[in-house]
């Protein structure tokens, strides 16, 4: 007992997204929109925030106004999870690599293809285009929020 630390919290484990499952940023349902999802689980919140697109959880990471302290991040692991409709297979998000620049969209246009591997990254950079970037290489300029309007057909 003398080494245990009694205080400990449990390690954080990823939600499922449910049908009525929406978009911190928007509202949007996440069930509705192709592309990875996110969810970040914040220090001063029990249950995550979810994000409808990969962008937009850099973009709310990566703000300067950002001062929430991030207890974990979550993204799905899209070498597994089907594009069309994702469902499971998240990983520590900080641990990933993204495409960025491919010509897969997401729910709001182009978005961050997110993988767990760096040679499944290279993989679908290689079908798809774009470059491969480790989490922590991804800059708030990056994050550029405007896409989806860049390339919404139906405004």
């Amino acid at each position: 007992m003398g080494c245990s630390r009694a205080d400990s919290a449990p390690a954080l484990v990823a939600q499922d997204i449910v049908p009525g499952t929406t978009c911190d940023f928007d509202g949007m349902l996440l069930s509705d929109y192709p592309g990875p999802k996110a969810q970040v689980f914040y220090a001063d919140a029990a249950a995550p925030v979810f994000f409808c697109d990969t962008v937009e959880m850099f973009s709310a990471l990566l703000r300067p106004e950002q001062v929430r302290a991030v207890r974990a991040v979550f993204t799905q692991d899209m070498a597994r999870a089907d594009w069309q409709e994702p469902r499971g297979h998240w990983f520590d998000a900080r641990k990933g690599f993204y495409v960025i620049g491919s010509k897969r969209h997401g729910s709001m246009g182009p978005t961050f293809a997110s993988f767990a591997a760096q040679a499944d990254a290279g993989k679908f950079a290689a079908e798809f285009g774009g470059k491969v970037h480790a989490f922590a290489e991804v800059t708030p300029d990056m994050a550029d929020l405007c896409g989806g309007a860049k390339h919404d057909r139906q405004m």
